[in-house]
């Protein structure tokens, strides 16, 4: 079953009295290609770091499962979590040929992520790999950055490997050397590095949508390779550098932590070097690592 056939996606969906649901963000890839390279970019890059023992994905949205059935021949174990009930059914039939694999039919957002991982998956070294829906990709990136790490900062998680639209992919992966950086830019830098692969063009899915999607693997940081007193800090720095993007750092941060002077702010910035009209785009993540230490002290 050609599960990227774009009359079996319409036959399946017919049988099982369901569609496409925009209020989940799904579109189905049409294109074989695509999710086959979405796989081989994941396990690729899995097995460099992990070449020995067992090897196991997470999933978020299969869908009808035309990127699960890949993962499955690649992976020893995949887990994917599926929010839309209607899909569970043909889910069902669309993997019934594979024994490696287990659906769940809950809302990923409201799952403790790091038992679920211990529970289905714990002798596995993790990938994450999956085709994101637009609305929700910064949420469910930052819920898996943060919630598969042990109290000793170790991921359970080697990369994760999302297509996402390409608006948001550019984000992803900038540096403060390019317009794209942001908040969710210096986030994930903290934890490991982003690489944008490639680009999917409307045409490969069903429905289309409006703009062209991108695929990026993020691999991450055995540990954090940044020294910083308090991560909490680190983020709501970042955040309040952020907050007014049309504004310096000063100002910025002058209004996102109101219970700090802004001659102090000013005294901090001046003190670790940077110049006066400096803006949060321009600091790297090093650079956010020592502001936030700084900005602690008078909290």
């Amino acid at each position: 079953m050609n599960l990227c056939d774009i009359r079996v996606v319409k036959s399946l969906m017919s049988q099982h009295g369901t569609g496409t649901k925009k209020g989940f963000g799904q579109n189905f890839l049409i294109n074989k290609q695509i999710p086959e390279a979405i796989c081989e970019a994941s396990y690729s890059y899995h097995k460099s770091v992990n070449p020995q023992g067992k090897s196991a994905v997470l999933e978020i949205g299969p869908g009808i499962g035309c990127l699960t059935y890949e993962l499955c021949r690649a992976y020893d174990k995949t887990l994917a979590v599926e929010i839309d009930s209607s899909l569970i059914p043909i889910l069902d039939k669309t993997l019934s040929e594979f024994d490696n694999v287990k659906v769940i039919n809950e809302d990923f957002l409201k799952l403790d992520l790091k038992e679920l991982l211990e529970k289905e998956l714990g002798e596995c070294t993790v990938s994450v790999c999956a085709n994101l829906p637009y609305y929700i990709t910064t949420p469910i990136i930052m819920a898996l950055l943060e919630g598969a790490r042990d109290e000793n900062g170790k991921s359970a998680i080697t990369s994760i490997t999302v297509m996402v639209q390409k608006e948001v992919a550019l984000r992803l992966c900038a540096n403060e050397k390019k317009g794209d950086y942001g908040a969710i830019s210096a986030s994930i830098a903290y934890y490991g590095r982003a690489e944008r692969l490639f680009d999917v063009t409307p045409d490969n899915f069903l429905p289309p949508p409006k703009v062209t999607s991108s695929v990026v693997r993020i691999e991450l940081y055995d540990k954090p390779i940044y020294k910083v007193n308090s991560e909490k800090m680190l983020f709501k720095t970042i955040a309040g550098a952020f907050s007014q993007r049309r504004k310096t750092l000063l100002n910025s941060l002058s209004s996102y932590f109101s219970g700090i002077s802004k001659e102090k702010i000013s005294e901090i910035i001046s003190q670790l070097g940077f110049p006066p009209d400096i803006r949060g785009e321009r600091l790297s993540v090093e650079d956010f690592c020592r502001l936030a230490d700084e900005i602690e002290k008078e909290v």
